[in-house]
């Protein structure tokens, strides 16, 4: 697996969502349509300051050794981040009514998350070339 285009796709993924929550609270709580009250909005936006963080993250290691030992805060950190989604997801739609923003950000969370338990528990990290 290329962990590069791995590791880039998700801090494209995390830095638009990060971009957009920071920016636009108002305008993400109206689509998921929740209440814009105090502190809801401060809060879209906090959750946007660790997208964008973990999204510099995974952009400053793309080009690093990943996988197994190597790198392995890096990837942990996505694996626990994007599992946690994924159960939080699946609580949120099965406790309320079908949303396709929702099943959407689910999806990609469930491959993210798939992507990322392979590289923590099962990649070593050193790619061997054949002759």
């Amino acid at each position: 697996m290329n962990t590069k285009i791995l590791m880039t796709s998700s801090s494209l993924f995390l830095g638009l969502a990060g971009i957009f929550s920071l920016f636009a609270p108002d305008v993400l709580l109206s689509t998921l349509n929740l209440p814009k009250t105090n502190p809801a909005p401060v809060l879209i936006q906090l959750m946007g300051a660790m997208y964008f963080s973990f999204a510099l993250m995974n952009w400053t290691a793309k080009d690093s050794l990943i996988g197994g030992i190597y790198a392995r805060p890096v990837s942990l950190a996505n694996f626990s981040h994007f599992f946690s989604g994924v159960l939080l997801l699946i609580k949120y739609q099965l406790s309320n009514e079908m949303n396709a923003i929702i099943i959407f950000v689910l999806f990609a969370y469930t491959i993210y998350t798939f992507l990322f338990y392979w590289l923590v528990f099962r990649h070593t990290g050193i790619v061997v070339k054949h002759k």
